[in-house]
């Protein structure tokens, strides 16, 4: 294990592990001026009533009433009790700095509990309330940022801990900002908020960095933002945290997306957080007449755009549950269901690709209208069969089936055993599916459970992972792609070849063939020791096993194998399409005990 540790750290990057190093010795030393910051927050007006209505757009409900936690609603009302984890119920001490806070608290459960409320997703709400005209909305909004900020002085308690969570509450004012129109002349109170958070952000982005994912992005976008945002109201100190985040939003570009789109960290939500974070610097920059960033940031983001385009469903604007899921939406405009991608691809494109995805209007362009970006002209191409070479999927495409596969193409850290797993849609259902997340604290089955080759629509080898677990956020051994094959695109069929060896040997080769009628899966499996299982976990359908079909109202499943089928029955897992949110799912699981291939015919 001790080599694996080794080879999987050289794989992280020996900067970032150093970045990482330097910023726990500058804590730990009080080198890090974050150690030495202060700030004393002021109270008062945070937002004035000096803006003009727009009676016609429509606002965002969420948070009028009940609590919204991770785009669910709640039964709690009123003012959130800030250092209250309301996944647990367990509260948590404030009167301490944020450094001396540990990242996880079994008493206090999962942090993201007590986080979820100073997102201040309700800040956006209530400014588009106010916006149209609800009275009480404007009054509700400064309440609320005034007790915020007299239960969380500066830089005490866990609401400080992360530059991340940070920088989601600049990005939340500046949006409440925009939609205000209180960008210029803004008030001395709210000011001095970004200001401090600002101070927070600024001495620990390294560490951000380090972690190649979307805290890179976030913290940067808040330096930009919320730096050229103090510099035009006058702070000269405001244009240096300006300068520092442009340099980061285009050198975590640069590394972070790929050419054909993906992002680094192998997960449709994560990578609408990234996208939407972009798309708010850039509206922010165009309303600011701030300069352009390089062509080659725009390029990237332009095919990000097209990535998120081609993994969201144009009749339900669901997505496949691919990768980690950490129940955020940075740009809540509309009360569109937190899995509804649509808003986020139709602003991204408008933004960076000048085009509509979707041409027939609907509630997902009303973050065009509430951020005044000109509806384009243009419309996108249809979605066709493509392979994403650079960030490891496949999506094969006949009428209304959808197909998506992951293969390993590992140049960041995977958070899941899911390689060669298989999402299907068919006519908008999510016929076949991956398992979700939950939760990053409610416990190691819960990790090991969703995180783990189980929980996706793949073969598990002999009761073991793909890769092994090393800590809370990191597998070891990454898997690599071989014997893969060209997609084949041809008139009326679409085929792909890929697979994998592990650390044991086992072997795995998923091909697959669409026609208009049917998807045949062939699954070669070798070098295993008892058995490996494939399985295919549905939607929550009527379905009906006999021997080898497994039958339901929107299709037909047949398999088969070149040898022995040990065992074959339709078992029960769990699913979470929302954080801390779990359901029950058929699944399908097919068992052989020696090397052979299992064929499997889906017949729409």
């Amino acid at each position: 294990m001790s080599l694996i540790k080794v080879k999987t750290a050289l794989a992280l990057g020996l900067p970032n592990l150093a970045r990482v190093f330097a910023y726990q010795l500058g804590v730990k030393t009080g080198l890090n001026p974050v150690k030495k910051i202060n700030a004393l927050l002021k109270t008062g007006e945070f937002f004035s009533a000096d803006f003009s209505m727009a009676p016609t757009l429509k606002a965002n409900s969420y948070w009028i009433e009940n609590h919204y936690y991770f785009g669910q609603a709640t039964e709690l009302t009123g003012i959130p009790n800030w250092h209250k984890n309301f996944l647990t119920g367990a509260s948590t001490n404030s009167n301490k700095p944020w450094f001396l806070l540990s990242d996880f608290n079994d008493q206090l459960g999962d942090i993201k509990g007590v986080w979820e409320a100073s997102r201040f997703d309700w800040v956006v709400s209530f400014a588009q309330n106010a916006k149209v005209g609800n009275s009480g909305s404007l009054e509700q909004l400064n309440t609320w940022l005034n007790d915020w900020t007299v239960n969380n002085p500066a830089y005490m308690g866990v609401n400080w801990k992360c530059g991340q969570e940070a920088s989601v509450r600049v990005m939340h004012l500046a949006l409440a900002a925009i939609i205000l129109e209180q960008t210029s002349n803004t008030s001395n109170v709210l000011l001095s908020f970004i200001r401090a958070h600002l101070k927070r952000i600024s001495p620990t982005i390294m560490y951000a960095v380090a972690q190649d994912n979307n805290h890179g992005t976030s913290e940067a976008a808040a330096l930009f933002i919320g730096g050229s945002w103090l510099a035009n109201n006058g702070d000269k100190q405001g244009e240096n945290w300006s300068q520092q985040g442009r340099k980061w939003l285009e050198n975590r570009a640069k590394r972070l997306i790929e050419s054909d789109g993906s992002f680094s960290q192998y997960s449709v939500t994560y990578h609408r957080v990234m996208l939407d974070t972009y798309c708010l610097v850039e509206v922010w920059r165009r309303k600011h007449n701030l300069q352009l960033f390089s062509p080659k940031l725009y390029n990237k983001l332009s095919a990000a755009s097209m990535w998120l385009y081609y993994f969201t469903n144009i009749n339900t604007g669901d997505a496949p549950n691919l990768g980690a899921n950490d129940g955020a939406r940075l740009i809540p405009l509309t009360n569109t269901d937190y899995r509804d991608f649509r808003p986020s691809v139709q602003l991204a494109n408008s933004i960076f690709n000048n085009a509509l995805a979707y041409k027939e209007q609907g509630e997902y362009d009303l973050p065009i209208e509430w951020l005044r970006i000109e509806r384009p002209m243009a419309e996108l191409p249809l979605k066709t069969s493509t392979d994403f070479t650079r960030g490891g999927y496949c999506f094969l495409k006949q009428g209304d089936i959808e197909v998506y596969l992951n293969y390993p193409q590992f140049k960041f850290r995977p958070s899941q055993c899911d390689a060669l797993h298989l999402d299907l849609w068919i006519h908008g259902v999510n016929i076949i599916r991956d398992g979700g997340t939950y939760s990053y604290n409610a416990g190691s089955n819960y990790i090991d459970y969703y995180g783990g080759t189980e929980s996706h629509s793949t073969v598990q080898f002999d009761n073991h992972e793909q890769m092994p677990r090393l800590s809370r956020f990191l597998l070891g051994d990454w898997l690599k792609a071989i014997e893969k094959e060209v997609l084949v695109k041809q008139a009326g069929l679409q085929s792909l070849s890929v697979g994998y060896k592990d650390r044991f040997n086992c072997k795995h080769v998923r091909s697959l063939k669409l026609t208009e009628k049917k998807l045949i899966i062939s699954d070669n499996v070798s070098g295993f020791k008892t058995k490996a299982i494939s399985r295919l976990r549905l939607a929550s359908l009527d379905w009906v096993l006999e021997g080898n079909k497994l039958t339901s109202s929107v299709c037909t499943i047949i398999f088969n194998a070149d040898v022995s089928i040990k065992r074959a029955e339709l078992t029960s897992g769990k699913e979470s399409r929302y954080y801390y949110q779990e359901s029950d799912l058929p699944v399908l699981e097919i068992e052989i005990q020696c090397a052979g291939t299992i064929t499997t015919e889906i017949i729409f």
